[in-house]
């Protein structure tokens, strides 16, 4: 069965073709149903992989399909590697998909572009799954640069308003700038070890010293790579534009999929930076410090949306915190979590937009929960998860990464801490502003026609809150009476494990997170259903941090004074000097050089013979006086 890993790939790639080439003839019905089930026949060969993998002993298989590119010492062949990780990553991303494509089905279905939709979700899904499966470097890039280019058509899905054409080439350019530091470490780790498979690569590596230049240099490029990718600070703003897609294309952006491949790529990586531990305190500094600066900006946003994509934002902050502090099963146990209730809080938004005849605005929502019960309870569980309530999924993950942080670092655990306590006010924030309260739609006539969502965007709304809800249970540790499955299933591929708390620590530490989420919904709830307070207008003026956190910061406004502006200035530079007066110059000047030079010479040809004769025997004599003049 393990060596059918590449049919896992393959079918949705044909759906992405059948469904591109047939959009304009096959009926929506067929559309939905090639591209669903292309997804859905991946899914059940991916689970058949996954308990073959589990009956070997978890061994890693590399399956060779062909060699690809060979010059001189450079041998990289197209073979995919089937190991813990990656069988895991293959659940997530197929049993994800394969819900936010039969969402899709009805959240897109009187759009023009339904068939071209299902095809670049398929692609998408193809490319994301080259990434996870690759066996070296070169072929996870191959699909780090596809979803990257999936997310471009995505993201500007609806290119005919030109804002959301902007949001997608910001999430491109902002992209390439990641993808750049991730080419150069590609070329340095050929250059150091000779090889970019990851089987070869690893065991070298495990022989150097920690700290040496090279190994620094190759995981600061790989991190600069994850910081692009997986939105992460400085390369963060592209994510919350990303909401101009589809509401199913942000599920899939930022739930399972893309945004994680960073997380991916350094965890599958966990051997080179075990060897640098600057680079491992950088990336947990950079992961501490995006989840903060996402869980404030989150708490004042008032479109539904982003809300979440701020959210997403700070949750990976939280994943790159782990990863930092040597957690990597527990970064990866959060990926997990994190795509089950990110994806059912992405959904539950778009079943409340399509409820809302396509109102993101909290502000104008309210009372929904009586209206739409079904999306009101799952996206309960799903907050509830996300806030890192026991026993649902995200606090065993988010309580695992914040134990070992407090082993590492008390600073960093206590500002973790306090980043978890705001997670839980601006996402109760949200629920309370959409369900609670009463109705402030502009009408009530528009509040008449309100209603729950079709099923087909309702039943996946269900599957994904119960994972939300019982997903915790591969990882519940030790301390309460687990075994930590996943940890152990991943042992194989990260081999090293961050250091512990002992378990009366642990329950202090669970404690004290728990009563601090607790008090921070207790204070959400006065303020948002016992108050009834409503955010304000935005003419209204906002002062302080509210005024900060509402404004993003003025982060987008910095980087347009600081890069885009004297990158402006300096291309106009270029093009009013160096372009048109020193280039064209030089260039127009030979021109003018060459017609004015010509006019003289023509002057010789005057059709007289006796001026001819006179100018051969001129000719003669100069060359009488050369020959002459060189003896």
């Amino acid at each position: 069965m393990i060596n059918l890993v590449w049919l896992v790939p393959l079918i949705p790639f044909l759906g992405f073709i059948i469904n591109g080439l047939g959009r304009n003839v096959l009926p929506k019905s067929v559309i939905a149903f090639l591209g669903s089930t292309a997804v859905f026949a991946s899914f059940v060969l991916s689970v058949a992989i996954f308990m073959a993998l589990g009956a070997d002993g978890q061994k890693s298989h590399e399956v060779f399909l062909f060699d690809w590119i060979s010059a001189g010492q450079l041998n990289i062949p197209l073979s995919f590697l089937v190991d813990p990780l990656s069988s895991i990553m293959l659940l997530i991303i197929t049993g994800v998909g394969f819900l936010i494509h039969v969402y899709s089905a009805g959240y897109m279905h009187d759009d023009e572009g339904y068939g071209k939709f299902f095809s670049y979700l398929n692609l998408f899904i193809f490319f994301m799954l080259l990434l996870v499966l690759g066996s070296n470097y070169i072929v996870m890039f191959i699909g780090w640069e596809g979803v990257g280019l999936c997310s471009y058509l995505l993201i500007g899905f609806w290119y005919t308003n030109s804002s959301y054409a902007s949001a997608a080439k910001k999430a491109f350019v902002m992209n390439r700038i990641g993808d750049l530091g991730f080419l150069i470490a590609v070329f340095l780790i050929f250059n150091t070890f000779g090889s970019l498979e990851f089987k070869e690569v690893f065991p070298k590596a495990a022989g150097l010293a920690a700290g040496e230049s090279t190994i620094i240099l190759i995981t600061l490029c790989l991190f600069i790579g994850a910081c692009g990718k997986s939105a992460q600070l400085p390369l963060f703003t592209w994510l919350p534009d990303a909401m101009a897609g589809p509401t199913p294309v942000s599920a899939l952006i930022h739930a399972a999929t893309m945004v994680t491949a960073g997380v991916y790529m350094i965890a599958r990586s966990n051997v080179l930076f075990e060897l640098a531990p600057v680079i491992q305190h950088l990336i947990a500094i950079v992961g501490l410090a995006t989840a903060l600066l996402g869980a404030l900006i989150a708490l004042t946003q008032t479109d539904i949306k982003k809300v979440l994509a701020y959210s997403t934002v700070s949750q990976l902050g939280y994943m790159f915190l782990g990863l930092g502090v040597g957690a990597y099963d527990g970064a990866f146990f959060h990926v997990i979590t994190h795509a089950f209730f990110k994806a059912l809080l992405f959904l539950g938004a778009g079943s409340v937009i399509h409820a809302m005849h396509h109102a993101q605005d909290m502000r104008v929502m309210g009372g929904l929960r009586k209206k739409l019960p079904v999306t009101f309870i799952t996206m309960l569980i799903g907050t509830i998860a996300i806030a890192g309530l026991p026993p649902f999924s995200g606090f065993f993950s988010k309580d695992e990464i914040l134990a070992h942080v407090y082993e590492q670092d008390k600073v960093m655990w206590a500002i973790g801490v306090f980043t978890a306590f705001l997670t839980a006010f601006y996402m109760f924030r949200m629920l309370f502003l959409t369900f609670f309260g009463v109705y402030r739609g502009a009408s009530h006539h528009a509040e008449d026609h309100i209603h729950e969502s079709p099923k087909s965007m309702t039943i996946p709304l269900i599957v994904l809150a119960v994972l939300s809800a019982v997903g915790g249970i591969i990882g519940i540790p030790h301390s309460l009476g687990g075994n930590h499955w996943l940890s152990q299933w991943l042992s194989p591929v990260i081999t090293h494990h961050a250091a512990a708390p002992d378990h009366a620590t642990e329950y202090m530490l669970m404690g004290i997170t728990i009563v601090g989420v607790i008090v921070s919904i207790g204070i959400a709830y006065s303020r948002y259903v016992g108050k009834n307070h409503v955010p304000v207008a935005d003419e209204h003026a906002r002062t302080g941090i509210a005024g900060l956190s509402y404004n993003k910061f003025y982060i987008d406004e910095l980087y347009d004074a600081v890069i885009r502006k004297p990158l402006d200035a300096l291309s106009g530079f270029f093009y009013k000097i160096m372009d048109t007066k020193v280039i064209d110059g030089i260039v127009n000047g030979l021109g003018w050089g060459t017609n004015e030079a010509s006019k003289g010479l023509r002057l010789i040809q005057t059709g007289n013979v006796g001026f001819y004769i006179f100018m051969m025997v001129v000719g003669i004599i100069s060359m009488l006086l050369y020959t002459y003049l060189s003896i």
